[in-house]
């Protein structure tokens, strides 16, 4: 027998990640995740005034900035108890949802797709046509997808004022008041971009999309026309089954998510089976979809080099406390383990369409188990829903009379946390107040779900149970093990360095 003890550097993701797999016969046998930077930014938080963490929250991390204003501000609206008026919600989830739809695309197409060209897979019938198409800078739909992604952001910028970092939601709504031609121009923003999106990357309209709901039915509808087929949906969906994604990456199946956005009290967004936009916050597993109580999330440091005890704490309970990563022993990462009630949960695009009961996932979800091909698959179509209800709060921001904003009353002490679903996946801020400053910050990141190492059960962390048991072609090329961690689409970058003086 071959053992072999292999360390992976992560690139293309943001952030710091090494994965150290065991591979034996071809086969990885253990995997360990290992988040290489320190985040402190919790321990900048305390002493502060709460407001201040509607500046320095965002800054956390530069990809997924409006997410974390958004989270901090829910936590301050439970605190001050400050209800947002209809609009002011429309901005915050308009803004919210922009950022979640270019990052989705850019994903897939920047991040994702080169993996599918590596040279190991030179000899495929379709690697010639996936080199066009995705070779970093120079592929078509590479270059397509940085012109069109960038567009978006700029509907960020003209409601919030600023992208990244913005600072525009407040506790009671937002302190930016769009004129109708700012709305105006923002429709034409989107409707510019869902035509590329569907011509280019559905290869047919958003309607005809919605109406697959099992994968027969999308076999049925690869056939039906060659646009379908040559779309950059159908071409990774072909290309994904050559390379067989549908059978890499299976973990725990156990998935968390915490919904769409909170919706405006009057709108006219339409629910259908599988909109995300309407699904309130859940854990699903085998055993079926269960409601999310907040009060079951807590980490796990067993594994982390963070000095605590106990190791177990809920969020509110929870301590920053780095410790010395030269000291041995089990632990071996600087991210933490969240578990709810008691659980790893994987979350992301896949887990919002779980949750959402969307039938052409939870179908292969259950017959198959997760995996790279139905993450990458639940990403690229998670902007139909996205595009849909934009359009319609942008429009329904000139046809309402609501206010943006609300006037609240400061609370001197208080125990809140803001939930919202970020691009890549559930984030949550939890903040305690006491005497009128912060006395505990503490958030959790979507990749410190997917990227949890062991917990004090020895049970391993969303990606790092999806590697286990992968075949490997070649082990001093492990493609297979960057394809798996990189369909949950890594995001480490909300860290800082940890220096040690000597």
């Amino acid at each position: 027998m071959r053992n072999i003890k292999k360390i992976i550097p992560l690139n293309r993701v943001e952030g710091d990640l090494r994965i150290q797999v065991e591979i034996e016969d071809g086969i990885v046998r253990d995997a360990y995740s290992v988040g290489t930077m320190y985040r402190g930014i919790e321990n900048l938080m305390r002493g502060r005034a709460p407001m201040d963490s509607l500046v320095i929250t965002p800054r956390i991390c530069g990809i997924c900035t409006t997410a974390h204003l958004n989270a901090a501000a829910k936590a301050l609206d439970m605190a001050y108890s400050a209800d947002v008026p209809d609009n002011g919600q429309r901005v915050r989830n308009i803004t919210l949802m922009v950022e979640q739809l270019q990052n989705d695309i850019r994903h897939a197409v920047l991040l994702f797709m080169p993996d599918l060209i590596h040279p190991c897979y030179a000899n495929e019938p379709l690697f010639a046509e996936a080199f066009s198409r995705y070779q970093v800078l120079k592929g078509d739909t590479a270059l397509q997808t940085v012109k069109e992604t960038k567009k978006l952001l700029e509907i960020i910028s003209i409601l919030g004022g600023q992208w990244p970092h913005s600072a525009f939601m407040v506790p009671g709504g937002v302190v930016s008041v769009p004129m109708a031609s700012d709305i105006i121009h923002c429709r034409n923003i989107l409707r510019n971009f869902r035509k590329w999106y569907e011509d280019r990357v559905l290869g047919c309209p958003l309607s005809q999309w919605r109406q697959i709901e099992s994968w027969d039915a999308l076999l049925v509808w690869l056939d039906q026309s060659p646009a379908y087929r040559d779309s950059d949906l159908g071409f990774f969906i072909r290309y994904g089954l050559d390379l067989g994604l549908d059978t890499l990456g299976r973990g725990h199946d156990t998935f968390i998510s915490y919904g769409g956005p909170d919706v405006p009290n009057r709108h006219r967004v339409r629910p259908v089976k599988g909109d995300h936009l309407r699904s309130a916050p859940a854990f699903y597993s085998p055993e079926g979809l269960i409601p999310l109580d907040p009060d079951k999330i807590s980490e796990d440091i067993a594994c982390s080099y963070f000095e605590d005890d106990p190791s177990i704490r809920h969020p509110f309970d929870g301590q920053t406390i780095p410790g010395d990563p030269d000291t041995g022993g089990k632990k071996y990462s600087w991210a933490k383990a969240p578990r709810y009630d008691g659980r790893p949960a994987e979350t992301g695009a896949l887990a919002d369409m779980l949750v959402a009961d969307q039938p052409l996932f939870v179908e292969q979800v259950r017959s198959k188990g997760a995996n790279v091909l139905i993450r990458e698959l639940a990403r690229l179509v998670r902007p139909i829903n996205l595009l849909l209800a934009i359009d319609r709060w942008l429009a329904e921001m000139t046809e309402c009379k609501s206010l943006f904003f609300h006037d609240y009353t400061k609370a001197v002490s208080a125990r809140s946390y803001g939930l919202v679903p970020a691009p890549r996946g559930a984030l949550g801020h939890w903040v305690t107040i006491e005497n009128g400053a912060i006395a505990n910050y503490q958030v959790i990141t979507p990749t410190a779900w997917n990227a949890s190492p062991r917990d004090s059960m020895g049970i391993r962390g969303p990606w790092e149970e999806a590697i286990v048991g992968t075949e490997i072609r070649d082990p001093d090329h492990p493609v297979e093990v960057e394809q798996i961690v990189r369909s949950f689409d890594p995001c480490l970058v909300c860290t800082v360095h940890a220096l040690k003086v000597r």
